[in-house]
């Protein structure tokens, strides 16, 4: 569930839709947050335009989380 502690960063990382098989299209959004300062532990697909991140919390301070550091790529055009 969303209360999972989220332990790792999210490496390149190809979120598809539910049901979607074979390789990726123009679209299917790649999440990267395994270098230093990243971030980012887990993505959710809602919709094309809409998704769930959760950001892993601060190293020093776990109440917080009050910076993000990651990268999208394969976006398309409008999206």
């Amino acid at each position: 569930g969303s209360d999972d502690i989220i332990a790792g960063n999210v490496s390149k990382y190809t979120v598809l839709p539910a049901g979607y098989c074979g390789q990726p299209k123009k679209g299917h959004l790649i999440f990267d947050a395994c270098f230093e300062s990243g971030n980012l532990g887990r993505v959710d697909h809602i919709t094309e335009f809409e998704y769930d991140l959760f950001i892993r919390p601060d190293t020093c301070n776990p109440r917080f989380r009050v910076w993000f550091n990651f990268t999208v790529e394969n976006v398309k055009e409008s999206q």
